[in-house]
């Protein structure tokens, strides 16, 4: 299988919605973001990588954080962590304080802010810097080693991060916070403050592929494992637009509000595609046309 020519066409055809939708001006620090950028990386469980466009200029991750820090509680014991957070489907925005009112301070999934938080405050308690521990994970895995948190985004984040406050402050009201809110917090916007490329992003998800193996050979996670994070990122992985991204893309992913979307294809590679325009669920538009036209023409899918 040719995966650069597949690249060069996911790339083409995607190239009407570039720049459609609009960037995440929500957050200040990321409304300079070029909407006409895209780029796209592939990595494959045997070595190769290939890329187009802007594959190589870093940007900020966001919500594909989410994965790493996921994986890296469950290499843990993750059994603990599933009492204090669910595996479903939100079908509400990410920032959503409406369920986790509802259903006693336990958030739907590992992947909207809630949830995520609950993720991070673990990792802090399990390894006293969770931030730096996401840090160190991508630049081992990508070959990055200058790969680093972009300071004036976690700081953007954090000045109008009203809502995971109100969201982190809630779930400690009902004690599902094990560390303070403030310090969750911080380790929280450091992590989705991440600055990576598409390359990096795609070299770092390859363990999802390789199902729990990481680059040097030894096992983040049991194949078992692997299979449930890919079972999540397919069903909740593209915040309440995972049953569009499902029916157009067809591969577990994970968006983030920077532009960016990891998406793995098992056994064989995963891929990264980023542009900054966003449509109305927070998932970039063009990323995620470049994605259903890499699987519509190569036929790799999970279906």
């Amino acid at each position: 299988m040719n995966y650069q020519d597949l690249l060069y066409t996911a790339m083409r055809d995607a190239r009407p919605a570039i720049g459609q939708g609009r960037v995440a001006d929500y957050i200040p620090a990321l409304a300079a973001a070029d909407p006409q950028a895209f780029g796209m990386a592939l990595a494959t469980v045997s070595g190769e990588v290939y890329g187009v466009g802007d594959w190589e200029r870093p940007f900020s991750i966001q919500s594909i954080s989410k994965v790493f820090s996921l994986a890296l509680v469950l290499a843990h014991g993750g059994d603990y962590l599933w009492k204090r957070v669910g595996r479903e489907p939100s079908g509400n925005p990410f920032n959503s304080l409406i369920q986790l009112e509802a259903e006693g301070g336990i958030p739907r999934n590992p992947f909207i802010n809630a949830g995520a938080l609950v993720v991070t405050d673990r990792l802090q308690t399990l390894t006293g810097d969770a931030g730096i521990t996401v840090r160190d994970f991508l630049r081992r895995e990508a070959g990055s080693p200058a790969l680093d948190t972009d300071r004036n985004v976690a700081f953007s984040e954090a000045v109008n991060g009203h809502r995971n406050a109100a969201l982190a402050h809630f779930m400690a009201s009902c004690d599902n916070l094990e560390n303070p809110v403030d310090t969750v917090l911080a380790q929280y916007y450091a992590q989705c403050a991440l600055s990576a490329s598409c390359r990096d992003l795609a070299l770092a998800g390859l363990f999802l592929a390789r199902h729990g193996v990481l680059a040097d050979g030894s096992r983040l996670l049991s194949g078992s494992e692997a299979k449930k994070v890919n079972a999540t990122l397919l069903t909740c992985g593209t915040y309440d637009a995972a049953g569009e991204f499902a029916y157009r893309v067809g591969l577990p992913g994970k968006s983030g509000v920077g532009g960016g979307i990891l998406a793995i294809v098992p056994g064989r590679a995963a891929l990264c595609a980023w542009s900054p325009g966003l449509d109305s669920a927070g998932n970039s538009m063009a990323a995620v046309a470049a994605l259903d036209a890499f699987t519509t023409h190569s036929g790799l899918s999970v279906f």
